[in-house]
């Protein structure tokens, strides 16, 4: 008797010594589905963007100098990381690939949005309702992508626009500040010669590192809020500047507004550039040791 009584111990203890060693195991998951990539052309070779709907003129931007431009509806420097990212899906991977064979049935005969990437076309049909994820059909296959890069591709046009006041390839040389109401009687001009800034105010005390430091905070790479086009009037006359360019060039921008923001017009852009009001005042008044009347 006492030696049955020794075995099923002896058992028992087996069974929770496997139990035990299967809860502390570590748990095997399922291998991750493979993922294919969608295309293996290299984003940053295209050169031309077609984004297309139903009833509506396409929206065109094209890299020049390579820089983006939006082309249509109207010309204008575009943003150059929306675009990069409309081009990105060129690199997008996914999980299911599926014969394109029943366009209809993912709403893909007739699509709500066409995306053309120099000779590439993607389309796009409705999203899958278990995950949100989209039916994109590329060539020969329909893909399950994220929806994003529709939302990418139907970015509102305004939102498609370059916020910075000046392209990359603009370097500052001047500024003529003496068209703005406030340097209007004393005609205030800066000019960054040799390293240094002059002023044409004789009564001015300029420092250099506030000089320096006022334009590298915020005239380099300055944005705006928001852009939208601008029709310029021909009749009306409003405060203005230009700002010289190394180049030789010079850019005028008309003051269209101060308050409750700052509105610049750049009549050769068709633009109109948004910045907040305490944008506005520093930008415009650069501390030359010198207080308009």
């Amino acid at each position: 008797m006492k030696s049955r009584w020794l075995l099923n111990l002896a058992l028992l203890l087996l069974v929770a010594g496997v139990a035990l060693a299967l809860y502390l195991a570590p748990r095997q998951h399922d291998a991750a589905p493979d993922k294919v990539r969608v295309s293996t052309i290299d984003p940053t070779s295209i050169s031309k963007i077609s984004i297309e709907f139903p009833a509506k003129a396409p929206v065109v931007l094209e890299k020049q100098e390579g820089y983006w431009h939006l082309m249509q509806p109207y010309k204008a420097r575009a943003n150059q990381e929306l675009s990069r990212m409309i081009t990105s899906i060129l690199s997008a991977s996914s999980t299911d690939k599926l014969p394109a064979d029943d366009l209809a049935r993912y709403d893909l005969d007739q699509p709500a949005l066409k995306l053309r990437l120099d000779n590439e076309e993607f389309r796009f049909g409705t999203h899958n309702p278990l995950d949100g994820r989209q039916y994109v059909a590329y060539k020969d296959a329909v893909y399950l992508l994220p929806a994003e890069y529709a939302e990418l591709a139907a970015t509102q046009i305004t939102e498609m626009l370059d916020k910075s006041l000046l392209s990359p390839k603009d370097q500052i040389a001047g500024f003529d500040f003496s068209r703005l109401e406030q340097w209007e009687p004393t005609g205030l001009r800066l000019s960054h010669e040799n390293g240094q800034w002059k002023v044409s105010i004789a009564a001015a005390k300029p420092v250099q590192k506030e000089l320096d430091d006022w334009f590298a905070e915020n005239w380099q790479n300055l944005g705006a809020l928001s852009v939208e086009p601008y029709q310029p009037d021909a009749k009306a006359k409003y405060p203005s500047f230009e700002i010289k360019l190394k180049n030789g060039k010079t850019i005028h921008l008309e003051k269209l507004r101060e308050s409750p923001e700052l509105q610049l017009g750049r009549p050769d852009e068709g633009l109109i550039y948004h910045f907040a009001q305490d944008t506005g005042f520093v930008i415009l008044n650069p501390p030359i040791g010198f207080k308009p009347q």
